[in-house]
């Protein structure tokens, strides 16, 4: 009688999984390189299956890397490899840039995404379940580490605006300074910081995940598939050159409520564009009914 470890730990059948596994990628990058069109059709048919690897087989992680393909925010039709994106790379970009999401429509859609659209700067549209291990563990690729838009700072001060796009600093910065500490005070333990932020371009205000520990989407994995508690509060960053926040901002120290509100409406409207509900629903609906009529009555 042979036991299933042991003949999962015989050297002959080890040589054997090697070697099928050699020979199988090595046909794969032949048909990648020569017949896109079939190569195309494989991936799509076992694409996920193939980025399993790149979390359970560091090895090979190389050998994979050069045949895996992704949508990215600049591939609406098709797909692109890393070394398609490596070579066109911004000038002083160092990172290659990536947001997970439940699907491209979904990750295409997200506030974070702006200020990369706005320089033109390629994300990786990630949005296989696979995605949220294999791109914590790999630690990058010809140099370049992975970053997701939705974690730490953007770096994207580095990345020059094309011309004429640049965007114009708050006419009050003191008052913009203000009211990111008046927003820590009435948000209170919901988030870590508030900060103002390059990311965003045309929404107010997002959601981000601190520098260390996991991304925004993987901890939403872990919550659905075994209930796990967020690992740390996220960071609120508001965008000083919108107009609603200036608005917010120019009313600090002269109606404490409306910046109350303010405060909680700009937090649930974070979560609501990262598709979550807002703390409190019937709170938030409250006082966004209170913002309105003001603002109507006005």
């Amino acid at each position: 009688n042979l036991s299933r470890e042991m003949l999962q730990h015989n050297p002959v059948l080890e040589a054997i999984r090697k070697n099928v596994t050699t020979r199988l990628l090595s046909e794969l990058g032949k048909c990648a390189e020569h017949d896109a069109e079939t190569f195309a059709k494989i991936w799509e048919a076992f694409g996920p299956v193939l980025k399993e690897g790149l979390y359970e087989d560091a090895e090979r992680r190389d050998e994979l890397f050069r045949i895996c393909r992704f949508k990215t925010t600049t591939s609406a039709e098709g797909t692109r490899t890393l070394k398609d994106y490596v070579a066109d790379l911004k000038e002083n970009q160092t990172k290659i840039f990536y947001i997970l999401a439940d699907d491209p429509a979904k990750a295409a859609a997200s506030p974070h995404l702006e200020g990369f659209a706005a320089r033109g700067v390629e994300v990786l549209l990630l949005t296989d379940p696979v995605d949220a291990f294999w791109v914590r563990t790999a630690l990058g690729y010809e140099g370049k580490p992975f970053q997701s838009v939705t974690q730490g700072s953007s770096d994207l001060d580095a990345i020059a605006l094309p011309e004429g796009a640049e965007k114009p600093l708050p006419e009050d910065a003191a008052g913009i300074a203000a009211l990111v500490e008046k927003l820590k005070t009435l948000l209170g333990d919901k988030v870590s910081e508030v900060r103002t932020s390059t990311r965003l371009a045309s929404s107010p205000a997002c959601l981000v995940a601190p520098d260390f520990g996991p991304d925004k989407q993987f901890e939403k994995i872990m919550a659905r598939h075994q209930g796990a508690a967020p690992f740390a509060k996220p960071i609120l960053e508001i965008n000083p050159a919108h107009a609603l926040v200036g608005a917010i901002a120019a009313r600090v120290g002269s109606d404490d409520a409306l910046v109350e509100d303010a405060a909680v409406l700009l937090h649930g409207q974070a979560k609501v564009a990262d598709g979550e509900a807002p703390d409190d629903p019937a709170d938030f609906g409250r006082r966004l009914a209170r913002v309105l009529e003001k603002a109507l009555a006005g």
